[in-house]
């Protein structure tokens, strides 16, 4: 088994992921990676670049012109797409509407697959997203699946969107949410789907801290059998 540590966090749309492997990459000093946030920073620069998603020519040259960068910044992670700050601008609804569509494509899913396997080998990381368990790191020592009530999913996502989206509503976010449900759980490539391995975390009654909690009671033997 190699000295580096995996954790890997996958599940459905706005079931915290990325709120508990930021927490808990923090807690144990990992490097934190959203694969989410890679596959949003892609379709970012399809729908800026009007990068026809159907037509493979294009997005295999559209590939070729989009480098992503992770960076921490008073304790947060950003991306930047192509050395510009994306972080907010990927959680705008075009872009939501939009990725699901952008990580069914195959030759998208195998250059940022390439990219997240090669931070895996170079440190002790927590990479959360939709496929982190089954495809990216098979191997990984520990794996979490996520999930919750999907009203309470869409209540949550709905409060995060409101501030810089106030003309949305709670129906746009849970008819959004199940879209990408469909979309993530029934694609060709790399589909939404639960490890054999995996533990299932339901954290529809659970606050941040207790899951957090949980997860680090996980890990904690595989961090102290490393050193």
């Amino acid at each position: 088994m190699s000295s580096n540590i995996v954790v890997a966090i996958d599940g459905y749309s706005s079931c915290g992921k990325s709120t508990l492997a930021k927490a808990l990459a923090k807690k144990l000093h990992f490097i934190y990676v959203d694969s989410g946030a890679m596959y949003r920073a892609v379709a970012l620069y399809f729908i800026r670049n009007k990068v026809d998603s159907k037509n493979h020519e294009q997005v295999a040259e559209a590939l070729k012109n989009i480098h992503l960068n992770f960076h921490s910044r008073d304790y947060q992670t950003h991306i930047t797409l192509n050395d510009e700050e994306v972080s907010a601008e990927i959680r705008q609804m075009p872009v939501s509407d939009k990725v699901s569509e952008v990580a069914a494509i195959k030759e998208v899913r195998t250059e940022m697959v390439r990219q997240q396997q090669r931070m895996g080998k170079l440190k002790n990381v927590v990479m959360d997203g939709r496929d982190i368990g089954t495809v990216v790191f098979p191997h990984a020592q520990i794996k979490l699946f996520m999930t919750a009530d999907p009203k309470v999913r869409a209540e949550r996502r709905y409060k995060e969107l409101l501030p810089t989206n106030p003309d949305m509503t709670l129906e746009d976010v849970f008819e959004n949410l199940a879209h990408r449900d469909y979309a993530d759980t029934t694609r060709e490539e790399s589909p939404l789907t639960r490890a054999d391995d995996a533990i299932i975390l339901d954290n529809t009654d659970l606050t941040p801290e207790q899951q957090l909690q949980l997860a680090i009671d996980l890990v904690m033997p595989f961090v102290i059998a490393a050193k």
